[in-house]
């Protein structure tokens, strides 16, 4: 793997499940979350989001903002899980959408339709998208992912995600549940990045033990633990 765009390349759909979201009983295959990042992708170049262009997302833990990430990274546009960020567009769900303060930015919102006439929704417009990966070639030495100031490249988050993945053992048939925030980028490459690495699944859990391994700095119910510190 080259650059996060990789993790949802063609050759990795398969029926086998990508993603979990315990509260909705909902399971998302491979195959339907690549297709997803690539729609996302192309919803994001429809509101002005190009290579270089930063897109801001809510740090919330749903699977329209995991594939969003994705469909970012297919740009060429660095993330920053941070809404207040500066960015082209801004995304988060439907319940905050006031604070979602647009001012240059173009606002998205999840999980239901917005109030303003202005805003996207992100459903509406990702369904009805080009269901192909977006074109063009990414280098591995962009930056994928925005911490502040700290860019982080495509080549070093798939590098820590590699050692998360020898260093605990991650494979196919391992969940990861991600207990920690998206804010903090070691979640993103422990949580997410590491899992779908390894061809695994990531879980967006509830209160209860859902899978082997849990990403966090605080106890879990799960067997073992990945701390942030770790990472």
């Amino acid at each position: 793997m080259r650059v996060l765009g990789d993790l949802v390349g063609r050759d990795r759909r398969s029926e086998r499940i990508a993603l979990r979201v315990v509260t909705r009983d909902r399971a998302v295959s491979y195959r339907d979350f690549c297709t997803t990042a690539w729609k996302a992708g192309h919803a994001l170049s429809h509101l002005g989001v190009h290579e270089g262009a930063r897109v801001a997302l809510a740090p919330d833990p749903a699977p329209q903002v995991v594939e969003t990430l994705f469909g970012a990274a297919s740009l060429g546009a660095p993330v920053a899980f941070d809404v207040d960020a500066d960015a082209r567009v801004v995304m988060g769900h439907v319940d905050r959408e006031a604070e979602l303060d647009g001012g240059e930015r173009k606002v998205c919102v999840y999980g239901g339709a917005p109030a303003a006439a202005t805003a996207t929704h992100w459903e509406g417009v990702v369904w009805s998208e080009n269901p192909a990966m977006p074109p063009g070639e990414r280098s591995p030495d962009d930056p994928a992912l925005l911490d502040g100031e700290r860019a982080w490249s495509h080549r070093e988050l798939l590098r820590r995600a590699e050692d998360v993945v020898d260093a605990a053992g991650l494979d196919a048939g391992t969940a990861v549940a991600l207990r920690a925030s998206l804010a903090d980028p070691r979640a993103v490459v422990a949580g997410v990045l590491a899992p779908l690495l390894a061809g695994g699944t990531v879980v967006l859990p509830g209160a209860e033990a859902a899978g082997p391994v849990a990403v966090s700095d605080d106890p879990v119910p799960e067997e073992r633990r990945i701390a942030l510190g770790s990472v």
